[in-house]
């Protein structure tokens, strides 16, 4: 079982990180939409992190605005349900850009499914030469297919950057032995293995983002995207977090 990573740690432990947001990060109080103050505290997050000279690439979800899966299960069919979720993720990502920029955080959105009068197409080489110079990618799309979630997207992604961790930034300091929001008595994991995460069937992230960071030897931290400075306390080994690896 791997250890949480020691406080004593002198700056970021990580030079590139892929952070996996759900669409709900950027909602605020409501339970639709988007709310430019809560999205301007997480870009605030990032742009910290970036400006430290971290290489960061993002994955947001678009649960907030669409939900491929939930559209299925009222009776949609399933792939244009998914289509819808994906299109849904773009709208996050623009905003998260345009939030970013208003900060000065250079950022390029790159889409699964091709649509450039709004952003660039995913080429892999070319995000690897954006996140070189500096500027904040921001993936959407998902996987650009449908039955693939956006967890599956972010390990995707992160695999294929060469990130050395992905950070799933949730309104909960790591795992849990239950819900903490319903269960008073649930407790928190210092760290956990991977197939500790798959057979207890914990709710970090699908089973196959999970099994594709084991087969690259890429670290999950789970964290509380919403405490203000914690992204980059998590970065320098500090706060609480659960570590999976």
């Amino acid at each position: 079982m791997a250890d949480a990573a020691p406080s004593d740690v002198s700056g970021p432990r990580y030079k590139r990180i892929l952070l996996k947001l759900s669409g709900e990060a950027g909602v605020g109080g409501d339970s639709f939409g988007i709310d430019p103050k809560t999205l301007g505290a997480v870009s605030e997050e990032i742009a910290q992190v970036a400006k430290a000279g971290v290489e960061v690439c993002v994955v947001v979800g678009g649960g907030n605005i669409f939900r491929g899966a939930a559209l299925a299960e009222a009776g949609m069919e399933r792939a244009s349900a998914d289509y819808m979720g994906m299109l849904a993720t773009v709208m996050n990502a623009l905003a998260l850009q345009a939030s970013l920029e208003k900060l000065g955080v250079y950022t390029r959105v790159q889409s699964a499914i091709p649509m450039e009068a709004v952003c660039e197409p995913y080429i892999r080489r070319r995000a690897l030469r954006h996140l070189e110079k500096g500027r904040v990618v921001i993936f959407a799309a998902g996987v650009g297919a449908p039955f693939f979630t956006t967890d599956s997207g972010a390990a995707l992604r992160a695999a294929e950057m060469g990130c050395e961790a992905l950070l799933k930034g949730t309104s909960v300091d790591g795992v849990y032995t239950a819900d903490p929001k319903k269960d008073p008595k649930a407790e928190r994991y210092e760290a956990l293995s991977y197939h500790e995460v798959l057979s207890r069937n914990l709710k970090v992230m699908d089973a196959s983002a999970v099994s594709l960071m084991r087969e690259n030897h890429i670290p999950i931290v789970v964290f509380n995207i919403r405490e203000r400075g914690n992204l980059l306390k998590v970065l320098n080994g500090e706060g609480v977090f659960t570590t999976i690896a």
